[in-house]
């Protein structure tokens, strides 16, 4: 048993159960605190782990329990219940090049003239961690552009946070995937549209995107690295579940993350082209089914996990994003700034940001998907304005 969490009221405390973790509450607020750990334990207790053992890594999404970013991780969870913002998860985009053409890229219109430093890179995840984060996302672009990918990575301090990193597969080599293992980097996330060849080539562009991929995720496995697949998923793809399963259960890779499309950037007149209430009661029993199985790759499905009988939206209250040039984001699916981290401290455009009428309260889903919220705030955006588009609060 580790202690994870404690003030002077109360506790959390982890322990590995038949090579499962579970929380427990402690102390004089024991019993107010038990029903919020409740669908973290019912995860725990109903879906298999990536890796069992004293140490267990139950997702590429959480750090190992027990570790100090765990207990980090169930910090932020306790600070959400009692009604404070802190950004459990950080994405930086590091480039906005990529030799891709996705038809769904969220980030096609956002504008980005210049790119942050690895300095300032450095400082907006030393600022991050400052304020809670245990889950660093280097994403972009395709990431492996950057070729000091590496000293970003080595920069996370790896007792606070975990560091990951998405890729299409683009520049993935045997030896940066070395490279990237010896930094530090905890999981990858190769990105996926289709288990088909000719089909995932066609979303993203440009022909030999899926030998990519498959390159990258041999390349990775054989560097050590954990490897989730990312899936973003739309009405076209939806009906290949069981084929990005099987692909990635015999490429070994450890997880298979289900996103949902977004009407944004280059899929932003598209949205009647998102998935319904009923899809995503079919992730949950697609997750639900294979995560019961002992062995194979486990399943997040992330348009509930971040749905109103979990943990919500996470945007602006539990997410933030900064793009390759500064500006600061509710996640990367929002094109709305409130402030640029080369011309202020991350911690003051965050509380800004929290001072804006939908990042207040909680939200029961993805509020990209949200029709009020995209009237109110999306739609209204001036046709020739640059985005992302700065919110004056």
């Amino acid at each position: 048993m580790a202690t994870v969490y404690a003030n002077p009221l109360f506790r959390i405390d982890a322990i590995i159960e038949d090579g499962r973790p579970l929380l427990e509450a402690g102390g004089i607020l024991a019993p107010l605190v038990a029903p919020s750990l409740k669908p973290i334990n019912r995860m725990f207790r109903e879906e298999k782990p990536i890796r069992s053992g004293d140490t267990v890594i139950f997702s590429t999404w959480a750090p190992p329990v027990p570790s100090r970013a765990f207990g980090r991780l169930v910090s932020a969870h306790v600070n959400a219940m009692l009604r404070r913002r802190v950004p459990d998860q950080a994405s930086i985009a590091i480039t906005k090049r990529c030799p891709n053409r996705c038809i769904h890229c969220g980030a096609a219109d956002i504008v980005a003239e210049h790119e942050l430093g690895l300095s300032e890179i450095n400082r907006v995840v030393d600022e991050s961690i400052a304020m809670g984060s245990y889950l660093i996302s280097f994403d972009g672009g395709e990431p492996m552009i950057r070729k000091d990918l590496p000293g970003m990575v080595a920069h996370v301090d790896k007792e606070l946070a975990i560091a990951t990193c998405f890729t299409s597969g683009f520049g993935l080599t045997p030896e940066r995937a070395a490279e990237l293992r010896d930094a530090g980097l905890f999981a990858i996330r190769v990105s996926l549209d289709s288990p088909v060849e000719k089909e995932h080539d066609r979303v993203r562009g440009r022909e030999g995107t899926f030998r990519d991929a498959m390159a990258a995720i041999k390349n990775a496995k054989d560097a050590g690295l954990l490897v989730d697949l990312f899936v973003v998923v739309s009405p076209h793809n939806i009906d290949d579940l069981d084929g990005f399963y099987e692909l990635a259960r015999t490429n070994g890779v450890q997880e298979i993350s289900l996103y949902e499309i977004i009407a944004v950037g280059r899929w932003l007149s598209h949205e009647d082209e998102v998935i319904s209430k009923n899809d995503v009661g079919r992730l949950l029993r697609f997750q639900e089914k294979v995560n019961r199985e002992d062995d194979g790759p486990r399943v997040t499905a992330f348009p509930h996990f971040m749905g109103p009988s979990m943990f919500g939206c996470f945007a602006g209250r539990r997410w933030l994003h900064v793009t390759s040039a500064g500006d600061v984001l509710p996640c990367a699916y929002t094109p709305l700034t409130f402030g640029n981290v080369t011309e202020e401290p991350l911690t003051a455009i965050w509380q800004r940001m929290g001072k804006y009428a939908p990042y207040r309260k909680k939200a029961g889903y993805c509020l990209m998907r949200n029709p009020d919220f995209r009237g109110r705030y999306i739609k209204s955006i001036p046709e020739d304005a640059q985005l992302p588009y700065r919110v004056n609060v």
